[in-house]
């Protein structure tokens, strides 16, 4: 592996859930906010996901001719920030790309005090970015923000005038399903992140076996993973 590598909760390519156009994600593990309602908390917690090169995940998430930018999340991408910066200047080397980042941070902290090295080069590579932690009292069910006190920033005109709603648009969200394994993309609008987690139990209910001393363990149900919109 060169250069800084990264520790990767999920990806997904292609989605139209996460920002104008058709994008890539990668959302990393490890965040050291701990948002009441956080809608992945299994990607809090700062361990051994997947690691990998970044110009190996800018393969990954370039495989689609069609994805016009990539969206960052988490975890919380600063806490990788220079890992970050390496795979978004490799993924533009290749093609014309915008960018979109959350993170708990708020924005003049991090020009102020960034809390680790590669947060600076990071930010001159960011287009759009939505900082502050998720609040679930100040959930309106609007925009790309998880919660109302979350601010969208332009750091650069490549995104201001696209005609995108990031603060007052309808959400949209996806359920990408891979064998066992069922991933909602988007910031899920209210009512639904319940809604996924039954349809994952009645899943994991139905391809349990019943429980008996002689039992095999069975292959494991839809798994819930879920991305957090960087509280």
């Amino acid at each position: 592996m060169t250069g800084p590598g990264l520790n990767v909760a999920a990806t997904r390519v292609g989605t139209r859930a996460l920002g104008p156009g058709l994008r890539s994600v990668v959302w990393v593990q490890g965040c050291p906010f701990r948002c009441a309602g956080c809608v992945a908390p299994e990607w809090i917690p700062d361990r051994p996901a997947h690691r990998v090169d970044p110009a190996r995940l800018a393969d990954e998430l370039l495989a689609d001719p069609g994805v016009t930018g990539l969206t960052l999340s988490g975890g919380e991408p600063m806490a990788q920030a220079a890992g970050l910066a390496s795979l978004v200047r490799t993924a533009r080397s290749r093609r014309r790309l915008s960018v979109i980042c959350f993170t708990g941070y708020r924005l003049e902290r991090l020009r102020a005090r960034p809390p680790v090295p590669g947060v600076e080069e990071l930010l001159a590579l960011v287009d759009v970015l939505i900082d502050g932690r998720y609040v679930a009292g100040l959930d309106d069910g609007r925009g790309l923000r998880g919660s109302s006190n979350q601010r969208v920033h332009h750091l650069t005109p490549r995104l201001a005038g696209c005609g995108y709603d990031f603060t007052g648009g309808p959400r949209t969200a996806e359920i990408a399903v891979d064998g066992t394994s069922a991933l909602l993309v988007g910031v899920p609008a209210p009512g639904l992140l319940a809604a996924f987690d039954s349809a994952v139990a009645q899943v994991r209910s139905r391809l349990s076996p019943p429980q008996t001393p002689d039992a095999t363990p069975a292959p494991p149900g839809a798994d819930r993973h879920r991305p957090c919109e960087d509280d």
